[in-house]
Formats: C-alpha cells, sequence, structure tokens
C-alpha cells in the first residue's frame, strides 16, 4: 500500500511539474541616461536555444510580433520608434506560409525617452512576444516592466 501511494504521490508531482508553462525567454531592463533629460530605455531579450523571438517588423499573417507598450506618465515622452539591435534572420515559413523576421540568442531593444523637468519617477508597461522553434510555437506571452529612472 505504501508503494502504491508512493507512486502516486510521485506521478502527481511528475504531472505537475510537466503542466508548467515553457518560458525560453530572460528579461533584462534598465534606464540608461543620456542627457540631463533623456533616458534611453534598453530592454534585452535573451533566448534559449534552440528557440527565437520575432521582430516587431514581421508582417500580417505571420506569428505574433514583439511589441512594447509604455503606460501613460506626464513626466516622461516617449520619443520615436523602439529600435531593435541583434542579428536579424528572414526566411520563409512554412507554418506560418510567410516571409517572418526573428532573433535567436539576444536581441536588444532600444526606446528613447523624454523627462518633463529634474524629477525622478518610473515608465512602466508590457512586452508582448511569441517563441517558436523548428517544430512548436507557445502561445503569445505578455511581461509587465517597472524601469526606474
Amino acid at each position: 500500500m505504501k508503494k502504491l501511494l508512493g507512486i502516486l504521490i510521485l506521478g502527481m508531482f511528475f504531472s505537475a511539474s510537466q503542466a508548467q508553462i515553457k518560458d525560453p525567454v530572460r528579461w533584462k531592463y534598465e534606464a540608461v541616461k543620456k542627457g540631463a533629460d533623456t533616458y534611453e530605455i534598453v530592454i534585452t531579450a535573451t533566448v534559449e536555444k534552440p528557440w527565437h523571438i520575432y521582430s516587431q517588423n514581421t508582417g500580417a499573417g505571420g506569428p505574433v510580433p514583439t511589441s512594447f507598450t509604455f503606460k501613460k506618465n506626464p513626466l516622461v515622452t516617449v520619443e520615436g520608434k523602439t529600435i531593435e539591435v541583434g542579428k536579424l534572420q528572414k526566411v520563409y515559413d512554412n507554418n506560418f506560409k510567410t516571409e517572418v523576421l526573428y532573433y535567436s540568442g539576444q536581441v536588444v531593444f532600444k526606446q528613447m525617452m523624454k523627462l518633463r523637468g529634474n524629477v525622478k519617477t518610473n515608465i512602466s508597461g508590457t512586452v508582448e512576444y511569441m517563441v517558436c522553434d523548428d517544430q512548436q510555437c507557445l502561445p503569445p506571452t505578455k511581461k509587465a516592466f517597472d524601469i526606474k529612472l
């Protein structure tokens, strides 16, 4: 009876561990001061092999592109568009039947911010992204962030 109970508990533990959602992306957020009232927000995605994350510029009909939403803050103005720095790969994806743009390994997203005066504040928001490997895609994921300026 003890053996049966032990096997059942072990089986439930194994099932629970398998049910955990994979997230092969680690995010790092920082603000780099560029001037008296200007900051560059640097958001780094490190993606485990063999996964890849999609560019903000992946077209319609394909996977969910990476996107950033910044919460409104009356003390901060978002300047321009978020740029990507990394080794961009462009391939035709048979699963989506379209060309896709993605990064493997690491990609850095940069966004300029301007403060209204000499104040201390934070910028917060969310990043939405999707990752795939050669056999599967994970559902789109949203993660909140908060960066001290």
